[in-house]
């Protein structure tokens, strides 16, 4: 198989991928493996490969013009004497001829056809590398989804815990003439959502992998895991805890072990479900991604080579109005009864096959296609400038969320605790405690979902600017095609 090597942005190596790389039960994929894969796999790489291959041979037909053009006949006639009384054969008539003609000079008419086939293959290259950027992009974005749907399922893990442990403890205060029936039935009512949410979490979460599985271009794939990165680093301390058997008290003032251990957010379940998350700033200016995106975008290069082959065009087309000039040698061969007749002969031609009209007209249209890309490339440019500060901004807005949203974290665990604990020793009620926990509950997923906007945002600006080093293997090796 071909291999691939690429370089990513903060990656310490090139990556090489000599072989398949199949999806083994149980295998934890890091970005770079599901990337691998992708460009491994991806049909349309495959095309831009082909297109490639199209645009270098039609390069090596153009520079064929230098070469000889050989031509060969044989043939049988018969010939014929007439007379005022009749008309008779008098001989057959078999010949072979050969000629062999060489391009001598045709006014940079030929020169002008390579040159513009070889700016052909290079758009044909950049083609390919813009295929690449965009497969890798689209990687990353559903490989983060697949990060912020598992990040969800351990929330939603986490809350369905806490209303269990929330439903246990009021049923028990409710036995014991605490609590009202309705603070048990809410409790009911919450812990059920709670589940439905985990379950619409998890149904996400297989969605998610559904779709990295779809960019990678692998179908039927067995069940993996995939690893955190360095800008979607969570850690997850989701531990399943026994549900404590609730013991009957009368006097709640003094929580004993069992109460305590029964709470909300009990003494051995206060790790978060975030932390540790390691905040990696984008390292450049706008001005400098912007001077990244004109220098490196491949699109942009592919329609600049294009317009240099548009203009060799225009150029092949003037010199229409030139004549060729070429050499030739023949060699001929007639036998008949009498005699054997050879032929042997060497020509140099000036010639010339116009039709002034048609030619001012193509000119006109080659003229009209430089000036079309010269258009394209004036609009890809604009819009190149409005894209990156699009993304540039967003990603920044969203860099300046992702530490507000830590602290509001942190601040809505510490009101559940302390609307917790107003509640077992009755200065609140159920609904306080429960609109606690909806509020952290929240605040972890909307941390999350910013954490992947900005995952995505950093994604984008990359893409946008092409930062990514990509070295992908264009030409297949012998080995590579007896693989297949």
């Amino acid at each position: 198989m071909f291999l691939v090597s690429a370089t990513y942005l903060y990656a310490a190596e090139p990556i090489e991928l000599k072989a398949d790389m199949p999806i083994t039960e149980g295998a934890s994929l890091s970005l770079e493996d599901c990337i691998e894969i992708a460009l491994k796999r991806s049909p349309a790489i495959k095309d831009m490969r082909y297109n490639w291959q199209r645009a270098k041979h039609n390069v090596s037909i153009a520079k064929s013009a230098y070469f000889p053009t050989i031509s060969a006949g044989a043939g049988y006639g018969q010939g014929y004497n007439s007379s005022r009384r009749m008309m008779h054969s008098t001989r057959t008539l078999p010949s072979v001829d050969a000629r062999l003609k060489e391009m001598i000079w045709n006014f940079g008419k030929t020169n002008a056809n390579i040159r513009m086939e070889k700016f052909y293959k290079i758009a044909a290259e950049h083609d390919f590398n813009q295929e690449v950027i965009n497969t890798i992009f689209n990687v990353k974005v559903k490989y983060y989804a697949v990060l912020a749907a598992k990040a969800h399922v351990e929330v939603e893990k986490a809350n369905v815990q806490i209303n269990e442990r929330g439903y246990q403890r009021t049923k028990a205060y409710f036995d014991e003439g605490i609590r009202s029936k309705i603070d048990v039935v809410n409790a009911e009512v919450y812990l059920s959502d709670s589940k439905i949410t985990l379950v619409q979490a998890e149904n996400d979460y297989q969605n998610a992998i559904i779709a990295l599985n779809n960019a990678m271009y692998v179908a039927s794939a067995p069940e993996y895991t995939i690893k955190n990165t360095d800008t979607f680093n969570f850690q997850y301390d989701y531990l399943p805890v026994d549900l404590i058997k609730m013991t009957k008290y009368s006097d709640i003032s003094n929580l004993p072990d069992a109460v305590y251990n029964a709470q909300s957010v009990p003494a051995q379940d206060k790790k978060e479900r975030l932390k540790d998350y390691v905040f990696v700033r984008y390292p450049y200016s706008f001005e400098e991604s912007l001077k990244f995106a004109y220098e490196n975008r491949y699109d942009l290069k592919s329609l600049e080579a294009t317009k240099n082959a548009m203009e060799q065009a225009l150029l092949y087309t003037k010199r229409e109005y030139y004549p060729e000039l070429s050499a030739s040698v023949g060699y001929g061969f007639i036998k008949n009864k009498t005699m054997d007749n050879n032929s042997f002969d060497i020509a140099v031609d000036l010639t010339s096959s116009l039709n002034p009209m048609q030619t001012k007209h193509k000119i006109d249209n080659a003229k009209i296609q430089v000036e079309m890309v010269e258009n394209d490339i004036r609009e890809l440019k604009q819009n190149m400038y409005f894209d990156v500060e699009r993304a540039y901004i967003d990603m920044i807005s969203l860099e300046k969320q992702i530490p507000l949203n830590e602290v509001k974290v942190r601040q809505t665990l510490e009101n559940l605790e302390l609307a917790d604990g107003r509640y077992e020793v009755g200065l609140g009620d159920y609904i306080e405690v429960q609109d606690a926990k909806v509020n952290y509950n929240n605040a972890q997923n909307t941390y999350i979902r910013t954490i992947f906007n900005y995952n995505v945002s950093r994604a984008t600006i990359e893409k946008e600017i092409s930062l990514e080093e990509i070295k992908v293997k264009l030409e297949e090796n012998n080995n590579d095609r007896n693989s297949k």
